[in-house]
């Protein structure tokens, strides 16, 4: 339908993602998003990213007008067979197998297997994610290895030229608002800082310099350090971040 140059972006409606957004609202000329609600505990992202996609349209109107439609995909049989702190009401902490209980297993793979299939009916073969291996707790389902043979065996099994892109696979969360600020200035800032969500105890109620959260989280933690780091280097370089 849209040719080679569109693309999907699976867009949470968090930091990342945001980000990601703006770097392919750039680069093609039509560009789609999708989220999914699997049953996660911060479901409230599921609003606020409805927000903050009108809000970019209104902010940045030459986006706008290339920003397609938004799809949401209902996966709850995910939630109800993850026994994790982001599908349950439990307490973040590490789990026997050395990864934090925020791991949800196969998420990520089930997410762009969805996302491919909805592409490939929408005549889009580009799904743009915003996982990192970074800053990040250490899914594996995050690592450029696992999404690149993931987006092969996708391109095989549809018999279509499926690509994955993660443009801040080796960025940190400090090099992610400074690409935030490349891409879209002050503004984009303030809408990543007042509109986005990545608390993963859905705390909205809480407004930090970096946005909001309860700030003990390791989403927050994350956030929150990069923020600090992005205005370290920011003042060092005699620039003035938002």
């Amino acid at each position: 339908m849209h040719g080679s140059n569109a693309a999907l972006v699976l867009f949470s409606g968090g930091q990342d993602s945001a980000v990601c957004l703006a770097s392919a609202l750039k680069r093609y000329s039509r560009v789609e998003t999708v989220g999914f609600a699997y049953g996660q505990r911060h479901d409230i992202e599921m609003t606020t990213r409805q927000e903050l996609l009108r809000r970019l349209r209104i902010a940045f109107p030459g986006w706008g007008a290339r920003l397609g439609d938004d799809h949401v995909l209902e996966l709850p049989t995910l939630g109800r067979i993850s026994e994790t702190s982001l599908t349950r009401d439990v307490a973040i902490e590490m789990s026997g197998a050395g990864l934090p209980n925020t791991f949800v297993p196969g998420r990520n793979l089930l997410f762009f297997t969805y996302a491919a299939a909805l592409a490939y009916r929408r005549g889009i073969r580009t799904l743009v994610g915003g996982m990192c291996e970074t800053d990040y707790s250490g899914y594996p389902d995050c690592r450029n290895e696992t999404l690149q043979t993931l987006g092969q065996a996708l391109s095989l099994g549809m018999d279509a030229p499926f690509q994955i892109e993660t443009p801040l696979m080796y960025v940190d969360k400090a090099g992610t608002w400074d690409r935030a600020h490349d891409l879209g200035g002050d503004v984009l800032i303030e809408l990543i800082v007042e509109h986005t969500h990545t608390c993963y105890l859905g705390d909205r109620t809480h407004r930090h310099p970096w946005g909001y959260g309860c700030d003990s989280c390791p989403a927050c933690e994350l956030r929150a350090k990069g923020w600090e780091r992005w205005r370290d280097r920011a003042g060092r370089r005699g620039g003035r971040p938002a």
